[in-house]
């Protein structure tokens, strides 16, 4: 009898055994699933901004229906389906909501896709474009080749240049790139102006570097009455660019030259970079800075700063993505604390300063 009911607890414990095994391979399978078909969220987010499905709702002034939305988009009827689809998914990503009006399905918009709204002045949708452009997306292909190869990124292994003279030579990819970083500016600079004036409070001249468009510059300059920007960016980007009484524009090349002035501005700049090209740059800053009489003279630096201790997960997430989209298509990376301060003592700076006051990015001040 004890022999029986041994036997029977060894088989009931083999089952449970056997059972909780496949539960744990069906919930590997399906995170090894959910990990293959991630990138659908990135192009499902594509097509709602090419279709221009946030415009549309906006448009409509209130929730609307899938017929409705279908007309606004122009979507051939017979396809329909597939809109109802797209949204479906783009709902459980939050990007819509879904509610009920006369017993149908409508959607309306959330505070993500407002930022997608193409006249919005804070609107995202041309920075969505372009990251998700198979100019940028093809390196990723040659991740592999690029592992085995000498060249500095996949995306000089797949065009056999890097981005900026891709930029230079591709006149539509040049005024895309332009886009996207003039409308992270513009939100990076509505932002900074709320919420960070003392940071520049003392300041009478700072230069943006590779600033672009000189969209920060002219929220900057436009809210502080007290502070003058010159915009240094390539010849290519600036070339026929219109200042104001107190926002210049300089081409140059800012490994060379930084114009004289009380602070540097670099805004996802040297992230772009390895760290010898960074520490390059910062020296040039440096010396930007040195004749400078006031107390405050200092780099302003908009970028990551990597914690994976002490960040939520999603804020975790949002920079190893980036720092693998600058793997493969920049020399750079996104840097954690120690890796910040080591470059600053490179270029011979002393003392630094962490606000992590814009989302997944942080302010650093950096002094001499």
């Amino acid at each position: 009898m004890d022999n029986t009911n041994e036997k029977i607890k060894k088989i009931e414990l083999n089952q449970a055994r056997m059972a909780s095994s496949s539960e744990d391979l069906l919930d590997a399978q399906a995170h090894v699933w959910n990990h293959i078909l991630s990138y659908i969220n990135s192009m499902a987010l594509r097509y709602a901004v090419e279709l221009r499905i946030p415009d549309a709702i906006h448009k409509h002034g209130k929730p609307i229906t899938l017929s409705q939305l279908a007309d606004a988009l122009c979507i051939n009827k017979e396809k329909s389906h597939g809109l109802y689809r797209l949204m479906r998914i783009l709902i459980h990503s939050k990007f819509f909501d879904k509610v009920t009006i006369s017993d149908q399905e409508a959607y309306s918009l959330t505070r993500a896709s407002r930022l997608l709204i193409r006249d919005d002045p804070l609107s995202l949708a041309p920075f969505a474009l372009f990251l998700s452009d198979p100019i940028f997306i093809d390196p990723f292909h040659h991740m592999t080749e690029w592992f085995r190869d000498e060249c500095p990124t996949a995306f000089f292994t797949k065009n056999r240049m890097d981005p900026w003279e891709f930029a230079a030579k591709d006149e539509n990819w040049n005024q895309e790139f332009n886009e996207a970083m003039a409308v992270d500016a513009r939100f990076v600079g509505s932002i900074l102006v709320k919420e960070c004036k003392n940071i520049f409070e003392g300041l009478k001249t700072m230069v943006d570097v590779a600033g672009g468009t000189g969209e920060v510059s002219k929220a900057l300059a436009g809210a502080f009455s007290w502070l003058t920007c010159v915009v240094l960016d390539l010849p290519h980007v600036v070339g026929g660019m219109e200042g104001s009484e107190n926002v210049k524009f300089v081409g140059g090349d800012m490994f060379e030259f930084i114009p004289p002035a009380d602070a540097v501005f670099l805004k996802c700049i040297l992230h772009d970079w390895g760290d010898e090209d960074c520490i390059k740059i910062l020296r040039k800053c440096n010396e930007a800075i040195v004749d400078s009489k006031i107390n405050g003279k200092k780099v302003i630096i908009v970028d990551m700063v990597v914690d994976e201790e002490k960040q939520a997960h999603e804020a975790t997430e949002t920079h190893l993505f980036m720092d693998m989209l600058m793997m493969a298509n920049h020399p750079g990376k996104e840097r954690t604390k120690k890796e910040w301060a080591k470059l600053f003592t490179a270029a011979g700076f002393k003392n630094y300063k962490i606000t992590p006051t814009l989302g997944v990015r942080s302010i650093i001040e950096v002094f001499m």
